[in-house]
């Protein structure tokens, strides 16, 4: 079965669905519960998150099911979150094109313990700049990542 999967604004309609790749894909990926009620993340999403950022879901369009999420400003990712059974897809992967095309720089905290994270953010292009504790909830060491687009005249070097 092709699935077509379509990435559009998030919506408050997305919020459950959201919310529940959010927490799955965290936890499965630090190995640790969340530690924050349904009811204070859903405050998080709409109240807090969804203001200050443009929040991007990747649906699949039959079935307007959530498969992942992104939040960005115009100099950070904050929120990468995919479904762990649909991870592997490319779905991460057109979210962070989609951030990359009107940025000329981005940063973002991956969790240090993260090995498939790090992995992938390497492999767009993101250099891991400090190693640290970085006032995160989790208390866990986490890394300052940062991607910068190449300049035009560079590129067309390599083009050539």
């Amino acid at each position: 079965m092709n699935r077509e999967i379509v990435i559009v604004d998030y919506h408050p309609r997305y919020t459950e669905q959201t919310i529940a790749v959010w927490r799955r894909s965290k936890e499965t990926a630090l190995g640790i519960p969340e530690m924050h009620s349904l009811e204070s993340h859903r405050y998080y999403l709409n109240r807090i998150l969804a203001p200050s950022h443009r929040i991007f879901v990747a649906v699949e369009k039959t079935s307007d099911t959530v498969l992942g999420m992104m939040a960005m400003d115009s100099k950070h990712i904050s929120q990468l979150y995919i479904h762990p059974d649909h991870q592997c897809r490319g779905i991460g992967s057109a979210l962070v094109e989609l951030a990359q095309e009107n940025a000329e720089r981005l940063q973002l905290y991956t969790f240090e313990i993260n090995l498939p994270a790090r992995a992938f953010w390497e492999k767009h292009g993101f250099i891991e700049q400090e190693i640290g504790q970085h006032d995160n909830e989790e208390g866990l060491s986490d890394i300052l990542c940062e991607w910068k687009r190449e300049p035009a005249s560079i590129a067309m070097q390599f083009a050539m």
